[in-house]
């Protein structure tokens, strides 16, 4: 790899771009594609986007011979608004699955290290927090505090960002409530139908483990584009 390929990769990856080396295996010949970044629409782009979508290197052909798409992404972030039940029960999950994982909640005696040993813990308002973390296209965001003080915040600035995932807690008529308040503060229907809400895929889950269970599934169903199918 030529140095200044290599400079730029580097870069790009201390900035979480997500990017892809194609290497023409007859040339030899390199070059960074950023997939999610670039409107065009060609085998190789749209090759490189399903690769980073799946965590998994691949090779297409193409008429100048085959291409090695290998992917640089950056860490998967899941971050949980509400040190309740239901994130105690997510949390392992999630690590379990590659996440690295950020409960927020500025409850102190509900971010507690008793309750959540070994978890990265932020007990400033989800705004204030959000503004520091930068969830970005990698990011999964979820609000399960059924308190609006707490989640309203959490997801506008969820909305106003790249996160592939957005969910929150609550019936669908807590749902609704919870549209016209955002649509108060200017939010679009097109805005709000990011929010997955109820949280979760429909397994009649009823304790905090099950509803964790429901929620991982319905992320991971997004992250690699299955959802609805």
């Amino acid at each position: 790899m030529k140095t200044a390929l290599l400079e730029d990769l580097q870069k790009a990856r201390a900035e979480k771009r997500q990017v892809v080396l194609a290497t023409n295996l007859t040339s030899g010949e390199q070059k960074l594609l950023y997939p999610f970044e670039s409107k065009e629409i060609y085998d190789v782009i749209e090759a490189a986007r399903g690769a980073l979508r799946n965590d998994k290197p691949t090779t297409v052909e193409t008429e100048d011979g085959p291409v090695f798409l290998n992917i640089f992404n950056p860490p998967l972030r899941l971050f949980i608004v509400g040190a309740v039940h239901i994130a105690q029960a997510l949390v392992p999950m999630a690590a379990g699955a590659d996440y690295e994982v950020t409960v927020i909640d500025p409850r102190r005696s509900f971010g507690s290290s008793f309750r959540f040993p070994n978890v990265t813990l932020d007990d400033r308002w989800p705004d204030d927090a959000f503004a520091d973390l930068h969830p970005d296209r990698r990011s999964a965001i979820v609000t399960l505090t059924h308190d609006a003080k707490l989640d309203d915040p959490a997801l506008q600035y969820a909305l106003r960002s790249d996160a592939f995932y957005i969910g929150a807690l609550g019936s669908g008529r807590t749902h609704a409530k919870r549209q016209q308040r955002l649509q108060k503060a200017g939010f679009s229907d097109e805005d709000f139908a990011r929010i997955h809400g109820p949280i979760g895929l429909d397994i009649g889950a009823k304790s905090p483990a099950e509803i964790a269970i429901s929620i991982m599934a319905e992320i991971t169903a997004v992250l690699r584009g299955k959802a609805g199918s």
